[in-house]
């Protein structure tokens, strides 16, 4: 009894400590994958690179493996469970639904380049197997699978942390690495209940009869028939059970997490994977709702901190270095040719798809590029198939994964080249107002929600005009929204914007703007030449759209109408938030300058070729570019004989206490720089038209925000029209704290003040913003297009 006893606790010490070298060589993976990731990061590497780096480093170390070979059976156990949930939660998140719907732009891009490689990887099978046992028709679909297939976390990740998501073609990659990893899961799905088990090496060892086929077939479609029909009812009633706001009760997350798992073990228990049967079951789960938020959260969670450092000691461990035979052409040709065949099926495929829509050849390469990238998935299937001891040389163990590890290290590259072929279509000079010459043609874009702003839009191109000597050439263009109703009247024509609406009320409409503006220009147009556009689209492309058109006509001023409309009561109203966001997004990424025109009155103006009495504007000038723009073009209304104009230049009262301890809070280098620009463009200004007498000239010194603001307020009733820059002042102590209570940030500082519902019904505002250099794209933050 005592002799069991002692064997008994020499064994549980041998296990504890055994278990604390587990758990701290677990600890120095962790250590390391930052460590190395941080030193990566100037090469802006992905982090699954520097863990591929770690994990065949220290999986290979002597002293190490010998330690693995004891849990090496636990290894195992704890990467299937793994990779249960990682495959769980990619179905999760992937639509199964797209595959009924008409296929888009990054659909269309994935079914090339799956298909490409696909056929080129088929007709390769003899020279990329690895499998010498295994041949036939089951390596070449499992194998085509594998190398057509894209690891969308991973890339998602990578684009994400590259800057370039935003963009068009960031988007782009995304979604068609989400429609690549799905295809391609799919058809392993699918594939293993026809092929042999141990292609996959998930499952028995064992060809599979007639009936074992059809057993399992039916195991796995009423699996994901009953997922399908009833996992949303019982998800909708756990999320209407938690309202977001409220813990989730314990007992409803122990009643889901064991229905999900229940699910995932309904098909197993008639031989299929159960790392494949997760993602047919996370793929009929509904995405949506609180509890499918808080699967994916937390499985993601314990996925990156608990699962993959092991993942990688794991692989680290199956890719035995000292296997790997550089002197045998054969192993260069294995690891060299399915790189080379994802790549090249990949980039014909995204070429042939990209010039079918449009694309620029280099954007399809460097679509193609990326959409190679592997992940873990990748990796965990290639050993298993190794462990299965179906490679026919030792050398085959560690190929796999540097062929994938290949297929990662590109990206910034790639990434790098896509933001630098963005900087060089993207504007090298400034298209602005301030750098025109007064007497020449300004070319404008008066952009129309509808009757409404016709008034107050004539009366802008009326104080536009300038001097005698200039003109201006404005293009009129009616903003509409495709609806399907819109949508079934459209006709395009053969040459370019040559697409007409048919709808009649559309119709009408552009026909009385059109007499509207032509009987204008008739009367009192010298000077003005007017032509009719029109930008339909949908909310979402409308900016993009008008982008474009300005440029194609060589615009050097967009005038856009605020969203919100002033009642009869003289308030505004709650606006079309539709049309705020195209506002916003043209404030974002127009080629030239944009203004924004708050009416609240300025149509109601008559005989507007001779204000009686005179027309008053008022000009605020604070500092900066935008405010600089702003006085460039007011210096082309100060030559219209019925407006009257007066500068306010606000200034900081140096005297005042408060001023001169705010100023020590802003920075010096760049108000300095601002304030040298500001007052070689005024001196320039008052020496042309306030020493001449045509401006009106006052100065404010004020000592706050506080003072700016009344000093606002008692422009009420003083003026018709107030013009100021977008970011007028927005590094000023003089406004600084008003964006607290901003309620249109995109009308800056000064201009939402002028716009508020508290202030004048009478009082219309003019935000004008400089054209914004797009050379200097930094990624995430801009929102460019290139495709």
């Amino acid at each position: 009894m005592a002799i069991a006893i002692t064997q008994c606790s020499e064994k549980l010490g041998y296990l504890i400590l055994q278990l604390g070298k587990n758990f701290l060589v677990f600890m120095a993976m962790v250590v390391a994958c930052n460590g190395v990731h941080f030193l990566l990061k100037p090469c802006s590497q992905p982090r699954v690179t520097s863990d591929i780096i770690v994990g065949l480093i220290m999986g290979n170390i002597p002293f190490l493996r010998k330690l693995y070979d004891e849990f090496n059976s636990t290894f195992g156990f704890i990467m299937d469970f793994g990779m249960m949930c990682y495959m769980f939660v990619l179905g999760i998140e992937m639509d199964p639904y797209v595959l009924l719907k008409k296929p888009t732009k990054d659909a269309q891009i994935a079914y090339a380049g799956i298909l490409c490689t696909f056929i080129i990887s088929s007709s390769l099978t003899s020279l990329l197997r690895y499998f010498t046992v295994q041949s036939g028709l089951a390596v070449s679909i499992s194998l085509s699978a594998l190398l057509s297939s894209t690891a969308s976390p991973v890339l998602t990740r990578v684009i994400t942390s590259l800057k370039i998501g935003k963009s068009d073609i960031g988007s782009l990659v995304i979604g068609a690495g989400m429609h690549s990893d799905f295809l391609c899961s799919l058809l392993l799905s699918v594939g293993y209940i026809f092929l042999s088990s141990d292609i996959y090496c998930l499952g028995p060892k064992k060809d599979k009869a007639l009936m074992a086929v059809i057993t399992m077939s039916v195991a796995v479609l009423a699996q994901t028939l009953f997922t399908a029909v009833v996992s949303p009812v019982f998800m909708a009633w756990v999320n209407n059970e938690n309202p977001e706001g409220k813990p989730m009760k314990g007992s409803h997350l122990v009643l889901s997490i064991a229905f999900m798992v229940m699910i995932c073990a309904s098909s197993t228990l008639y031989n299929y994977s159960p790392v494949l049967s997760a993602f047919m079951t996370g793929i009929c789960l509904p995405r949506e709702g609180r509890l499918s938020k808080w699967v994916i959260t937390k499985i993601n969670y314990l996925l990156a901190t608990i699962f993959f450092p092991i993942f990688f000691l794991w692989m680290g461990y199956a890719a035995d270095m000292t296997k790997f035979n550089p002197g045998d052409p054969i192993t260069w040709i294995r690891l060299f040719l399915p790189v080379a065949v994802a790549v090249l099926g990949k980039v014909i495929g995204t070429l042939v798809a990209g010039a079918l829509l449009g694309f620029h050849w280099p954007e399809s390469i460097a679509v193609g590029l990326l959409l190679i990238t592997k992940g873990h998935f990748q990796i965990y299937l290639s050993i298993k198939a190794l462990n299965c001891g179906t490679s026919g040389t030792p050398s085959s163990a560690i190929v796999p994964v540097i062929a994938i590890f290949l297929t990662l290290v590109h990206a910034p590259i790639v990434v790098a080249h896509i933001i630098k072929r963005a900087r060089k279509r993207a504007p090298t000079h400034s298209n602005a107002l301030q750098l025109l010459d007064p007497l020449s043609e300004l070319r404008i874009l008066l952009c129309l929600h509808g009757l409404d702003n016709v008034p107050a839009s004539i009366n802008f191109m009326e104080i536009s005009r300038g001097s005698a000597d200039s003109s201006i050439l404005v293009y009129v263009a009616e903003i509409i929204e495709l609806t399907d109703q819109i949508a079934a009247t459209l006709e395009s024509g053969e040459g370019v914007h040559t697409t007409t609406i048919k709808d009649k009320q559309v119709i009408e409409m552009r026909e009385q703007i059109t007499s509207s503006f032509q009987a204008y220009v008739d009367r009192d147009g010298n000077g003005i030449t007017f032509k009719r556009s029109l930008a339909v689209s949908t909310i979402t492309s409308m900016a993009q759209n008008i982008c474009v058109l300005a440029e194609d006509l060589m615009i050097a001023l967009i005038i856009l109408p605020f969203h919100r409309y002033q009642r009869q009561d003289g308030k505004l109203d709650g606006g079309n938030p539709g049309f705020r966001y195209v506002n916003r997004k043209l404030l974002k990424s127009a080629p030239c300058s944009v203004g924004i025109l708050v009416n609240r009155g300025f149509g109601s103006v008559e005989n507007i070729s001779r204000f009686e009495p005179l027309l008053k504007v008022a000009i605020i000038f604070v500092g900066g570019r935008d405010d600089r723009e702003a006085l460039a073009y007011v210096g082309r209304v100060a030559w219209h004989s019925g407006v009257k104009v007066t500068v306010i230049r606000f200034l900081v009262d140096t005297t005042a206490e408060s001023s001169r301890l705010a100023a020590y809070r802003v920075t010096i280098t760049e108000q300095e720089e601002e304030m040298g620009l500001d007052d070689e463009c005024f001196a320039q200004f008052y020496e042309r038209y306030i020493v001449g007498g045509r401006i009106s000239y006052m100065e404010k010194h004020l000592a706050n925000a506080s003072e700016t603001f009344s000093t606002l307020r008692s422009f009420d009733g003083q003026y018709s029209l107030v013009i100021v820059g977008r970011e007028g002042g927005a590094n000023s102590i003089l406004t600084k704290g008003m964006n607290d209570w901003q309620q249109c940030p995109e009308l800056g500082p000064i201009g939402d003040v002028l716009s508020g519902p508290d202030f004048s019904t009478s009082l219309s505002v003019l935000i004008i913003q400089q054209h914004k250099l797009r050379g200097e794209l930094d990624g995430l933050d801009e929102d460019f297009s290139i495709m």
